[in-house]
């Protein structure tokens, strides 16, 4: 018994998607290169928003921040799972697996609170764009992705702390391809109730309150959209804000639908199901959805590649 009680004081182990070797591998080659796309597709938008001074508004500002974010939450979790997919032993070392709850748990906070913000960006671009300049000052968005990076990052860090001070005791086996809180609470052999209710205040507080502020900001937005006399003038009105409203209902509509269940609390496989949305699915669709909608970001892309064919032909001459 001592035995295993120091075992799994050193280490877990993840049960991940499949035990079928040829699935594993199959899952490692696509979720390797969708893993790829992200990190190059948010790496390329970081860039691009740097090198073109027409991308300098509140607006990149934050969707630079949006892409670090996504980026940084992909690289929290898919190497792992990757390095599990050709592993015979999956194991995760128990401060690997703290360190993954505590920046899995934080960044993906700070997403929720950085859309929030965007959607009062919006709000103030559709109805006060005479004073968008000045209310949506540089000292204002930088206090505002502070406080989304601050918020995050304490509400992941009182949630790592209250996980893994539970005794685990021999049961080490979690059920899940990274540690996220339920699953790592789960494996306790105490009442964890405290547990579940300080994880219902967090999604209350940092999902459920800016998911109210976008929806209530999109009120106010469809309302004056609504109340221009031109087609084109309540389009061109509503493409300012395309981009973000479809990230909004990915990323929350995700999460209401797994975590905000009346009378029920989400499956294995929904949580599972859930973290590779987040870890994979939505930050290699950020890039896309703001490149492929965006009239700005297109433009700067045909600049930048414009400059480079330019180089090249110079480079060949």
């Amino acid at each position: 018994m001592e035995t295993n009680n120091e075992t799994q004081l050193h280490e877990f182990i993840l049960l991940g998607l499949s035990s079928d070797w040829d699935s594993q591998v199959s899952l490692f080659v696509l979720f390797l290169l969708m893993y790829l796309v992200t990190v190059l597709g948010n790496f390329l938008i970081i860039v691009l928003i740097r090198l073109d001074s027409r991308l300098h508004t509140p607006m990149y500002f934050f969707l630079t921040n949006l892409s670090l974010v996504d980026a940084s939450y992909a690289t929290s979790i898919v190497p792992q799972l990757l390095a599990h997919f050709l592993a015979t032993h999956k194991a995760i070392p128990f401060l690997s697996c703290a360190a993954q709850l505590f920046f899995s748990l934080g960044l993906g906070g700070i997403e929720f609170l950085l859309l929030a913000v965007m959607a009062y960006d919006r709000y103030v671009a559709v109805c006060d764009p005479l004073r968008y300049s000045v209310i949506m000052h540089a000292g204002l968005c930088t206090r505002l992705v502070i406080t989304s990076w601050v918020s995050g990052s304490i509400n992941s860090l009182v949630h790592t702390a209250i996980t893994f001070q539970l005794p685990m005791c021999t049961n080490k086996y979690i059920d899940h391809i990274a540690c996220e809180t339920l699953a790592v609470v789960r494996l306790a052999c105490v009442d964890t109730s405290s547990n579940k209710i300080a994880i219902m205040v967090s999604s209350i507080v940092l999902l459920m309150t800016p998911f109210f502020l976008v929806l209530l900001s999109y009120i106010q937005i469809i309302s004056t959209i609504l109340k221009i006399q031109s087609t084109e003038g309540r389009w061109k009105a509503f493409h300012t804000c395309a981009s973000h409203l479809t990230m909004v209902v990915l990323c929350y509509g995700m999460a209401i639908f797994t975590y905000i269940q009346p009378h029920s609390s989400p499956s294995v496989l929904q949580e599972k199901l859930m973290s590779l949305f987040y870890a994979i699915l939505t930050p290699m669709l950020n890039p896309m959805i703001y490149s492929l909608r965006n009239k700005e970001v297109k433009g700067a892309w045909q600049k930048l590649l414009g400059k480079f064919s330019g180089f090249a032909s110079k480079l060949a001459t």
